[in-house]
Protein backbone atom coordinates (compact mmCIF):
# COMPACT_ATOMS: atom_id res chain seq x y z
CA UNK A 1 0.00 0.00 0.00
CA UNK A 2 1.40 3.17 -1.15
CA UNK A 3 1.69 5.91 1.38
CA UNK A 4 2.07 10.08 1.17
CA UNK A 5 3.86 11.04 3.90
CA UNK A 6 3.78 15.06 3.94
CA UNK A 7 5.94 17.27 6.11
CA UNK A 8 5.82 21.01 6.71
CA UNK A 9 5.70 23.85 9.19
CA UNK A 10 2.29 25.38 10.58
CA UNK A 11 1.74 29.11 12.00
CA UNK A 12 -0.43 27.78 14.39
CA UNK A 13 -1.13 24.22 15.10
CA UNK A 14 -4.69 24.48 16.36
CA UNK A 15 -5.77 26.68 13.59
CA UNK A 16 -3.93 24.06 10.81
CA UNK A 17 -6.05 21.35 12.59
CA UNK A 18 -9.30 22.97 12.06
CA UNK A 19 -7.98 22.94 8.25
CA UNK A 20 -6.86 19.75 8.45
CA UNK A 21 -9.88 18.09 10.15
CA UNK A 22 -12.35 19.92 7.65
CA UNK A 23 -10.77 17.62 4.70
CA UNK A 24 -10.21 20.11 1.94
CA UNK A 25 -8.93 17.28 -0.63
CA UNK A 26 -11.62 13.88 0.87
CA UNK A 27 -9.60 12.30 2.06
CA UNK A 28 -11.90 8.90 1.87
CA UNK A 29 -12.82 9.86 -1.19
CA UNK A 30 -9.97 10.25 -2.73
CA UNK A 31 -8.99 6.73 -2.08
CA UNK A 32 -7.52 7.42 1.72
CA UNK A 33 -7.98 4.34 3.88
CA UNK A 34 -5.66 5.38 6.54
CA UNK A 35 -4.28 8.37 8.22
CA UNK A 36 -1.38 8.96 10.81
CA UNK A 37 -0.95 12.51 12.59
CA UNK A 38 2.03 13.20 14.02
CA UNK A 39 3.81 16.40 15.83
CA UNK A 40 7.21 17.18 16.20
CA UNK A 41 8.28 17.27 20.19
CA UNK A 42 10.68 19.82 19.74
CA UNK A 43 8.45 21.98 17.74
CA UNK A 44 4.73 21.90 17.76
CA UNK A 45 4.50 23.69 14.54
CA UNK A 46 5.96 21.04 12.51
CA UNK A 47 3.15 18.48 11.39
CA UNK A 48 4.20 14.94 9.59
CA UNK A 49 0.93 13.37 8.26
CA UNK A 50 0.97 9.79 6.51
CA UNK A 51 -1.82 8.66 4.24
CA UNK A 52 -2.48 5.28 3.63
CA UNK A 53 -3.80 5.02 -0.18
CA UNK A 54 -4.82 1.66 -1.93
CA UNK A 55 -3.34 2.17 -5.61
CA UNK A 56 -0.03 4.22 -6.67
CA UNK A 57 -2.38 6.32 -8.92
CA UNK A 58 -4.18 7.41 -5.99
CA UNK A 59 -1.80 8.28 -4.49
CA UNK A 60 0.01 10.26 -7.39
CA UNK A 61 -3.51 11.86 -7.75
CA UNK A 62 -3.90 13.17 -4.04
CA UNK A 63 0.01 14.53 -4.14
CA UNK A 64 -1.10 16.61 -7.58
CA UNK A 65 -4.39 18.11 -5.21
CA UNK A 66 -2.22 18.46 -2.45
CA UNK A 67 0.44 20.80 -4.28
CA UNK A 68 -2.59 22.88 -5.64
CA UNK A 69 -4.03 23.27 -2.82
CA UNK A 70 -0.45 24.64 -1.03
CA UNK A 71 -0.60 26.57 -4.02
CA UNK A 72 -3.84 28.21 -3.39
CA UNK A 73 -5.73 28.40 0.15
CA UNK A 74 -3.27 26.54 1.70
CA UNK A 75 -0.35 28.61 1.46
CA UNK A 76 -1.83 30.74 4.68
CA UNK A 77 -1.40 27.39 6.53
CA UNK A 78 1.53 25.67 5.52
CA UNK A 79 5.23 26.60 5.53
CA UNK A 80 7.90 25.21 3.27
CA UNK A 81 5.94 21.60 2.80
CA UNK A 82 7.29 18.81 0.87
CA UNK A 83 5.55 15.44 0.23
CA UNK A 84 6.58 12.27 -1.38
CA UNK A 85 4.92 8.50 -1.73
CA UNK A 86 6.91 5.72 0.22
CA UNK A 87 6.02 2.09 0.77
CA UNK A 88 6.70 0.38 3.70
CA UNK A 89 9.47 -2.55 3.47
CA UNK A 90 9.22 -3.86 6.37
CA UNK A 91 7.63 -3.79 9.96
CA UNK A 92 7.87 -5.20 12.97
CA UNK A 93 5.90 -5.31 17.13
CA UNK A 94 8.57 -6.07 19.11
Amino acid sequence: MPILRIEHGVPDFDGWRRVFDNDPLDRKGSGVVRYQLLRSVEDPNFVMIDLELETLAEAESMLERLRGLWAGPGKAVTHNPRARIVESVDSQTL
